[in-house]
Protein backbone atom coordinates (compact mmCIF):
# COMPACT_ATOMS: atom_id res chain seq x y z
CA UNK A 1 0.00 0.00 0.00
CA UNK A 2 1.41 3.36 -1.03
CA UNK A 3 0.98 6.15 1.46
CA UNK A 4 0.11 9.67 0.44
CA UNK A 5 0.33 12.67 2.67
CA UNK A 6 -1.08 16.17 2.46
CA UNK A 7 -0.04 19.44 4.07
CA UNK A 8 -2.32 22.47 4.16
CA UNK A 9 -1.63 26.06 5.13
CA UNK A 10 -4.15 28.80 5.62
CA UNK A 11 -3.41 31.61 7.98
CA UNK A 12 -4.66 35.07 8.69
CA UNK A 13 -1.56 36.45 7.00
CA UNK A 14 -2.39 34.62 3.73
CA UNK A 15 -5.03 37.21 2.95
CA UNK A 16 -5.12 40.04 0.49
CA UNK A 17 -7.52 42.95 0.34
CA UNK A 18 -7.92 43.98 -3.29
CA UNK A 19 -10.18 45.79 -5.69
CA UNK A 20 -11.45 44.31 -8.94
CA UNK A 21 -14.31 43.98 -11.37
CA UNK A 22 -15.12 41.31 -13.94
CA UNK A 23 -16.80 41.22 -17.32
CA UNK A 24 -19.33 38.46 -17.88
CA UNK A 25 -21.85 37.20 -20.40
CA UNK A 26 -19.80 38.97 -23.06
CA UNK A 27 -21.54 42.31 -22.67
CA UNK A 28 -21.77 43.05 -18.96
CA UNK A 29 -19.29 44.45 -16.47
CA UNK A 30 -19.44 44.65 -12.70
CA UNK A 31 -18.96 47.85 -10.77
CA UNK A 32 -15.64 48.36 -9.00
CA UNK A 33 -15.61 46.61 -5.64
CA UNK A 34 -13.25 44.69 -3.39
CA UNK A 35 -12.87 41.64 -1.21
CA UNK A 36 -10.81 40.46 1.71
CA UNK A 37 -9.54 37.33 -0.01
CA UNK A 38 -8.19 34.38 1.97
CA UNK A 39 -5.82 31.81 0.48
CA UNK A 40 -5.31 28.17 1.42
CA UNK A 41 -2.67 25.91 -0.11
CA UNK A 42 -2.40 22.11 -0.06
CA UNK A 43 0.45 19.94 -1.28
CA UNK A 44 0.16 16.16 -1.65
CA UNK A 45 2.96 13.67 -1.96
CA UNK A 46 5.30 11.29 -0.26
CA UNK A 47 7.65 12.13 2.59
CA UNK A 48 11.15 13.47 2.02
CA UNK A 49 14.29 12.71 4.03
CA UNK A 50 13.01 15.02 6.80
CA UNK A 51 9.68 13.15 6.90
CA UNK A 52 7.92 16.19 5.37
CA UNK A 53 5.77 16.47 2.28
CA UNK A 54 7.05 20.04 2.32
CA UNK A 55 8.05 22.40 5.11
CA UNK A 56 5.07 24.36 6.49
CA UNK A 57 7.13 27.47 7.20
CA UNK A 58 8.61 27.60 3.71
CA UNK A 59 5.19 27.03 2.13
CA UNK A 60 3.63 29.84 4.18
CA UNK A 61 6.55 32.14 3.36
CA UNK A 62 6.37 31.54 -0.40
CA UNK A 63 2.57 31.85 -0.51
CA UNK A 64 2.71 35.03 1.54
CA UNK A 65 5.21 36.58 -0.87
CA UNK A 66 2.71 36.08 -3.73
CA UNK A 67 -0.35 37.30 -1.85
CA UNK A 68 1.54 40.40 -0.66
CA UNK A 69 1.94 41.43 -4.31
CA UNK A 70 -1.87 41.45 -4.63
CA UNK A 71 -2.62 43.10 -1.29
CA UNK A 72 -4.04 46.63 -1.36
CA UNK A 73 -3.95 46.77 -5.14
CA UNK A 74 -6.46 47.12 -7.94
CA UNK A 75 -6.24 43.79 -9.79
CA UNK A 76 -6.51 44.20 -13.56
CA UNK A 77 -6.69 41.38 -16.13
CA UNK A 78 -4.48 41.91 -19.19
CA UNK A 79 -5.98 39.07 -21.28
CA UNK A 80 -9.64 40.03 -21.19
CA UNK A 81 -11.04 40.53 -24.71
CA UNK A 82 -13.57 43.12 -23.46
CA UNK A 83 -11.37 45.16 -21.11
CA UNK A 84 -8.50 47.26 -22.45
CA UNK A 85 -5.61 47.90 -20.05
CA UNK A 86 -2.96 50.44 -21.07
CA UNK A 87 0.00 50.91 -18.78
CA UNK A 88 1.75 54.27 -18.64
CA UNK A 89 4.69 55.38 -16.49
CA UNK A 90 2.45 57.07 -13.90
CA UNK A 91 -1.00 55.57 -14.47
CA UNK A 92 -3.00 52.69 -15.86
CA UNK A 93 -5.91 53.43 -18.16
CA UNK A 94 -8.71 50.86 -18.25
CA UNK A 95 -11.67 50.79 -20.62
CA UNK A 96 -14.78 48.71 -20.93
CA UNK A 97 -17.05 50.06 -23.67
CA UNK A 98 -18.03 53.62 -22.61
CA UNK A 99 -16.62 53.21 -19.09
CA UNK A 100 -13.12 54.48 -18.37
CA UNK A 101 -10.96 54.37 -15.23
CA UNK A 102 -7.56 55.87 -14.55
CA UNK A 103 -5.57 54.38 -11.66
CA UNK A 104 -2.17 55.36 -10.23
CA UNK A 105 0.37 52.82 -11.56
CA UNK A 106 1.62 51.94 -8.07
CA UNK A 107 -1.89 51.01 -6.92
CA UNK A 108 -2.38 48.37 -9.63
CA UNK A 109 -1.26 44.84 -10.30
CA UNK A 110 -1.57 43.73 -13.92
CA UNK A 111 -2.33 40.03 -14.07
CA UNK A 112 -1.84 37.79 -17.13
CA UNK A 113 -5.36 36.35 -16.78
CA UNK A 114 -8.67 36.72 -18.62
CA UNK A 115 -10.73 37.89 -15.65
CA UNK A 116 -10.19 38.49 -11.95
CA UNK A 117 -12.52 35.69 -10.86
CA UNK A 118 -11.69 33.62 -7.78
CA UNK A 119 -11.05 30.65 -10.08
CA UNK A 120 -8.46 32.47 -12.17
CA UNK A 121 -6.87 34.10 -9.14
CA UNK A 122 -6.44 30.61 -7.65
CA UNK A 123 -4.85 29.41 -10.91
CA UNK A 124 -2.55 32.45 -11.04
CA UNK A 125 -1.37 31.88 -7.46
CA UNK A 126 -0.92 28.14 -8.10
CA UNK A 127 1.22 28.68 -11.21
CA UNK A 128 3.31 31.31 -9.44
CA UNK A 129 3.75 29.05 -6.42
CA UNK A 130 4.83 26.04 -8.51
CA UNK A 131 7.49 28.14 -10.24
CA UNK A 132 8.58 29.65 -6.94
CA UNK A 133 8.96 26.24 -5.26
CA UNK A 134 10.95 24.96 -8.22
CA UNK A 135 13.24 27.98 -8.23
CA UNK A 136 13.86 28.31 -4.49
CA UNK A 137 13.64 24.67 -3.35
CA UNK A 138 14.05 22.54 -6.50
CA UNK A 139 10.71 21.02 -5.48
CA UNK A 140 7.78 20.12 -7.71
CA UNK A 141 4.66 19.00 -5.85
CA UNK A 142 2.83 15.87 -6.94
CA UNK A 143 -0.46 17.72 -6.41
CA UNK A 144 -0.97 21.36 -5.51
CA UNK A 145 -4.33 22.86 -4.60
CA UNK A 146 -4.94 26.56 -4.12
CA UNK A 147 -8.20 27.87 -2.74
CA UNK A 148 -9.15 31.52 -2.92
CA UNK A 149 -12.05 32.57 -0.75
CA UNK A 150 -13.49 35.92 -1.75
CA UNK A 151 -16.17 35.95 0.92
CA UNK A 152 -17.18 33.68 3.79
CA UNK A 153 -18.54 30.49 2.27
CA UNK A 154 -17.66 31.55 -1.28
CA UNK A 155 -14.43 30.18 -2.73
CA UNK A 156 -12.83 28.58 -5.76
CA UNK A 157 -10.13 25.90 -5.85
CA UNK A 158 -7.73 24.84 -8.58
CA UNK A 159 -5.83 21.56 -8.58
CA UNK A 160 -2.48 21.45 -10.38
CA UNK A 161 -0.59 18.28 -11.31
CA UNK A 162 2.66 18.07 -13.28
Amino acid sequence: MAERFKVRVTKDHLVFCSGHFISYEGDRCERLHGHNYRTAVEIEGGLDENQYVFDFIALKHRTRAITEELDHRMMLPTRNPHITVEEGPQSVSVRYRERHWLFPRGDCVLLPIENTTAELLARYIAHRLVEDLRQHYQFTPEVLRVEVEENIGQSATVEWRP
